[in-house]
């Protein structure tokens, strides 16, 4: 059996949409396993495009993963195990933490440059 490739298409009113393809073009409807916090998540669909070989996956967000910090979905092949992609998003204060690490970080370089240009300003003058 040849290969899946997932590849992302949207996320559209708090559901992942991606296609399925084989590597060779043809293959048995997938099995996937898709999983947040080693469970199942629920109304997972596969079907096949309308037009084209691949499949279509649909995988509704869970409303228990809208959490602060990071959250990870896992998409496995179940007949081979391969991981396939993984769904990630980050919310809430984590994420506002991060933000306002970063934006200090990047003032601090800036005001680093600014002394940097106005000493070198002085010295060639």
């Amino acid at each position: 059996m040849s290969q899946l490739t997932l590849t992302k298409t949207r996320l559209f009113e708090g559901t992942w949409e991606g296609a399925l393809r084989y590597d060779d073009g043809s293959g048995p409807e997938p099995v996937l396993d898709v999983t947040y916090e080693e469970r199942a998540v629920a109304n997972v669909t596969v079907t096949p495009h309308t037009d084209s070989d691949a499949w279509v996956l649909r995988v509704p967000i869970p409303a228990e993963s809208l959490n602060d910090g990071v959250q990870t979905i896992l998409i496995t092949d179940r007949s081979s195990g391969v991981r396939l992609d993984t769904i990630t998003f980050i919310s809430g204060e984590a994420l506002a933490d991060d933000i306002r690490a970063e934006i200090d970080l990047l003032r601090a370089e800036l005001d680093m440059l600014k002394r940097a240009f106005r000493r070198h300003c002085v010295e060639t003058m």
